[in-house]
């Protein structure tokens, strides 16, 4: 009986040395090893061997990339406004051994580190600035956060504000400026709209009274050069009776008075106001200038026909 103690005993101590002899690392975790209580090297993952009651495991490290949850709290801006804020962290232990015997409790260490400086970058910011430059929150954060963790071999990678939550009342008071704010931009802008239709409509009522000056101007001008033309017609008519009556043909002064005497009835027949017209006069007289007349076109035609034959040589 005391012999089968024995056995077991023994079998459980070479079990206990074999255990402590041998150390396999996971991937993604670093072991330091202590001897009497001293730091003395780290182990990477995989196999090793350690003297057994002489060196062991102090701490075990993760060395993969890890998500730290910051709480949420309540923050005072610049301007006097409670916001409630939370976030994430990215964090990373580089050396195992500082992250292992130069903080206490790294984890606790980091939450408490980044709290603080949110609580520090908001308040040196107004509600607005805090609501719309989150970016800048977040690079301010990082910077000062992985400066501070240096020194206990962790990287922080991100620091990630996920809300920035106001007051409720502070929301309401927040949403009637921005209504009134595009009420605003609206009014603007429907203002504008009328100010631009009337500039279009006075400009095209300036136009049109443009072109109805240069249709009125062309018009004149043409009016005139007609009145020109009839005159040069006129006179040239004139020259051609003169002409006629100084060679002694009387039938040129028919011209001019049954000329006369018809425009006379026609501004007499057009009158608005001439409801009846008596016309005592005498036929022959009428047709004696028509006659007159006939007869001076065919002296004028024959005198152009003997202009137009040459003369015999």
């Amino acid at each position: 009986m005391g012999s089968w103690i024995i056995g077991v005993v023994l079998v459980l101590l070479v079990v206990i040395v074999i255990a402590k002899l041998v150390r396999i690392v996971p991937q993604g975790y670093e072991w330091t090893v202590e001897t009497f209580g001293r730091y003395t090297r780290t182990l990477s993952p995989g196999l090793h061997f350690l003297v057994p009651f002489y060196q062991a495991v102090g701490a075990r490290m993760n060395m993969m990339e890890q998500v730290l949850d910051v709480p949420s709290q309540d923050v005072i801006t610049k301007d006097n406004a409670v916001v409630r804020v939370d976030g994430v962290v990215f964090y990373q232990v580089l050396d195992a051994a500082k992250a292992a015997y130069e903080v206490a409790n790294l984890e606790q260490a980091s939450l408490a580190l980044v709290m603080t400086n949110i609580r520090t970058v908001l308040g040196s910011m107004d509600l607005d600035e805090s609501l719309s430059k989150r970016d800048t929150i977040n690079a301010q954060l990082l910077r000062v956060v992985d400066e501070a963790t240096h020194p206990w071999g962790v990287k922080v990678n991100r620091i990630e504000i996920k809300d920035i939550a106001p007051p409720r009342d502070l929301v309401d008071a927040m949403a009637k400026q921005m209504k009134a704010e595009r009420e605003k931009r609206s009014n603007i802008l429907e203002a504008e709209g009328f100010k631009q239709a009337a500039i279009l409509k006075a400009d095209g009522e300036k136009q049109s009274a443009i072109l109805a000056a240069e249709g009125k101007k062309e018009a004149a001008f043409r009016e005139a050069e007609a009145r020109i033309r009839l005159a040069e017609a006129e006179a040239e008519a004139t020259r051609m009776v003169s002409e006629a009556i100084a060679s002694g043909n009387i039938n040129a002064l028919n011209y001019f008075v049954a000329n006369k005497y018809v425009e006379a009835l026609k501004e007499i027949a057009h009158s608005p106001n001439q409801k009846m017209l008596l016309l005592p006069m005498e036929a022959t007289g009428i047709i004696g200038s028509l006659a007159g007349i006939a007869e001076l076109a065919k002296e004028s035609l024959s005198q152009q026909g003997a202009k137009a034959v040459p003369p015999p040589r």
